[in-house]
C-alpha cells in the first residue's frame, strides 16, 4: 500500500479494504459470489446467443433485452473479478488508473441499465396501449437511436468523474473502505473540500434514478389503465403477464439501489460490512436475475433453450 503526502494529486495505488468485519467468512463469500458471477455470465451469454440465432426473436422487445444482457455482462465484469481476487487471494491493491477506469465503467453501465429498463417500459406501453401501431412506432431505426442515446447519456455523465477525482489532493491514507472503486468511497480519501464532487454525484444519481423511475411508473400507470379497460379477465392477465419479467427486472435493479441509499443516508449505526454487501448486491443481482426471469417467463426463449438441451443430449 502506497504512502503519499498531501501534495500528490493521486496515489500510485489504492488499497481496497474488501468487506471488513467478515474476514472469517471470506471463503464462503468467495464461493457464493463465484457461483453468482459464473451463473450471470453463462445466463447472459445464453440470452445473447438465443436471440442471435432465433429470427423469431428479432423484435424490439428482444433487441432491448439483448442490450440489457450486454450491459449486465459488462457490469459484472467491471467489479466482480477484482472483488473475487480480494476474497480468494487477498489481492487488495489496485493501481489508481485501474481504479478510476473501474469507477467510470461501473457507474456508466449502471446508468445504461436504468435507461434500458425505461426503454423496455416504453416498449411494453406501446405493445399494450397501441398494439396495432407497435411495429410502425418501434422501428429498428428507433431502437438503434435509443441504444445510442443510452450509451451517450451514460458516457457524458460519467466522463467528468475521473477528472474531478484527479484534481483533488489525497492525504496519507489510500485505503478505500469498499470492495470496489465506488465514486464516493474514493472521494472520502481526499484532504480537501469535496463539495463539488459530492453535489455532482448526488445530482447525477437523482437525475438518473429519479427521472427514469418516474417515467417508468408513468408508463405502468398508463399500462394498467389500458389493461383494466379490457372486458375479458383472461385478456387482462395475458397483458399483465407480458410485463411480469420486466417488473422483476425493475425491482431487482431499483430496490437494492434505494435500500442501499436509505441505509447509507440514515443508517449511521449500521456496520460497514452491511453497507458494502448492499452495494455488492446492487451490482450483482440484476445480471443474475434478468436472464433467469426472462428465460423462465418468455415462452420463445424457454422453448429455444429446451430444444438446444434436447439436441445436445441426442
Amino acid at each position: 500500500m502506497s504512502q503519499v503526502n498531501s501534495t500528490m494529486l493521486l496515489p500510485v495505488q489504492f488499497f481496497l479494504l474488501g468487506i471488513p468485519g467478515l474476514e472469517d467468512l471470506y471463503l464462503y463469500l468467495a464461493f457464493l459470489f463465484t457461483v453468482i458471477y459464473v451463473t450471470s455470465v453463462l445466463g447472459n451469454f445464453t440470452m445473447l446467443f438465443i436471440i442471435r440465432i432465433d429470427r423469431s426473436l428479432h423484435e424490439p422487445m428482444y433487441y432491448f433485452l439483448c442490450m440489457l444482457s450486454s450491459v449486465d455482462l459488462a457490469l459484472s465484469n467491471s467489479t466482480t473479478p477484482k472483488m473475487l481476487g480480494i476474497l480468494w487471494m487477498n489481492t487488495h491493491e489496485i493501481y489508481a488508473e485501474a481504479c478510476l477506469t473501474q469507477m467510470f465503467f461501473l457507474h456508466s453501465f449502471a446508468i445504461m441499465e436504468s435507461a434500458l429498463l425505461l426503454a423496455m417500459a416504453f416498449d411494453r406501453y406501446v405493445a399494450i396501449c397501441n398494439p396495432l401501431r407497435y411495429t410502425s412506432i418501434l422501428t429498428k431505426g428507433l431502437v438503434i437511436v435509443i441504444g445510442v442515446l443510452t450509451f451517450i447519456r451514460a458516457v457524458a455523465l460519467m466522463t467528468p468523474l475521473p477528472f474531478l477525482i484527479r484534481r483533488l489532493p489525497f492525504c496519507s491514507t489510500s485505503v478505500i473502505h469498499h470492495s470496489y472503486c465506488e465514486h464516493m468511497a474514493v472521494v472520502k480519501l481526499a484532504c480537501a473540500d469535496t463539495t463539488f464532487n459530492n453535489v455532482y454525484g448526488l445530482v447525477v444519481a437523482l437525475f438518473i434514478v429519479g427521472l427514469d423511475l418516474i417515467f417508468i411508473i408513468c408508463s405502468y400507470i398508463m399500462i394498467l389503465r389500458a389493461v383494466f379497460s379490457l372486458s375479458s379477465t383472461e385478456a387482462r392477465f395475458k397483458a399483465l403477464g407480458t410485463c411480469a419479467s420486466h417488473i422483476c427486472a425493475i425491482l431487482s435493479f431499483y430496490i437494492p439501489v434505494v435500500l442501499s441509499s436509505v441505509v447509507h443516508r440514515f443508517g449511521k449505526n449500521v456496520p460497514i460490512h452491511i453497507h458494502i454487501l448492499l452495494a455488492n448486491v446492487y451490482l450483482m443481482l440484476p445480471p443474475l436475475i434478468n436472464p433467469i426471469v426472462y428465460g423462465v417467463r418468455t415462452k420463445q426463449i424457454r422453448n429455444r433453450v429446451k430444444s438446444i438441451i434436447c439436441s445436445t443430449n441426442i
